[in-house]
Order: structure tokens, then C-alpha cells, then sequence
């Protein structure tokens, strides 16, 4: 199983943008992913899930900002991302979300810059 993020990029504050966590070797309707992001010299951090039926839920820190969404015939899972803040600047990653605080199949990752 391989797992692509892609969509990064430099936007403004306020700014959206859409990532992209492409699927192989797997069906994405029949697993968990996850998303998480890195900021320099910070943990990362779990800041959502989109689970198998449809279910999603999402860190404190973005809820009502960024909505994760699927397209099984693209076996992609996207992260959307509104009114983007400076301190939404990190490393996004996406993950198999195998259930009991353990992930596998991180991508290597796309950069999110938030700045005027």
C-alpha cells in the first residue's frame, strides 16, 4: 500500500487549499486514512480521520475549517482546507488509520505555507 500527498503550496491568510492523498495497492473505501501535520520543531499532530462508512472527525485546533472527503473511484482522499492561519504552516502527511492509535503507510508528505 502506497499513500501520495500532493496540493500543497503557498497561500495567503484566509487562503484555501485542497490536498490530495492518492491510494494504492488498496481500496480506499475499505480503510481509515488519516491526516496529521508537522510544524518545525513541533510533535505531529493528528488533526483528522475519514472512516470507513463515511465518518469523519477532526482535531480541535481546525474543526469547522478543514472537512475531509473521499472519492472511491479516484481512491483519493482529499483534506480541504479554509480560512488558512499562519500557525496551519507544517508538513501535512496522510496514513492508514489501523484503529487503536496505530498508523501505517505514511506518505512522504506536502508542505503548507501560510504567509502574507
Amino acid at each position: 500500500v502506497k499513500l501520495v500527498e500532493s496540493g500543497g503550496g503557498l497561500v495567503q491568510p484566509g487562503g484555501s487549499l485542497r490536498l490530495s492523498c492518492a491510494v494504492s495497492g488498496f481500496s480506499v473505501s475499505s480503510i481509515a486514512i488519516a491526516w496529521a501535520r508537522q510544524a518545525p520543531g513541533k510533535q505531529r499532530e493528528k488533526i483528522g480521520n475519514a472512516y470507513v462508512g463515511g465518518g469523519t472527525d477532526y482535531a480541535d485546533s481546525i474543526q469547522g475549517r478543514f472537512i475531509i472527503s473521499r472519492d472511491n473511484a479516484k481512491n483519493t482522499v482529499y483534506l480541504y482546507m479554509n480560512n488558512l492561519k499562519p500557525e496551519d504552516t507544517a508538513v501535512y502527511y496522510c496514513a492508514i488509520n489501523l484503529g487503536g492509535g496505530d498508523f501505517a503507510s505514511w506518505g512522504q508528505g506536502t508542505q503548507v505555507t501560510v504567509s502574507s
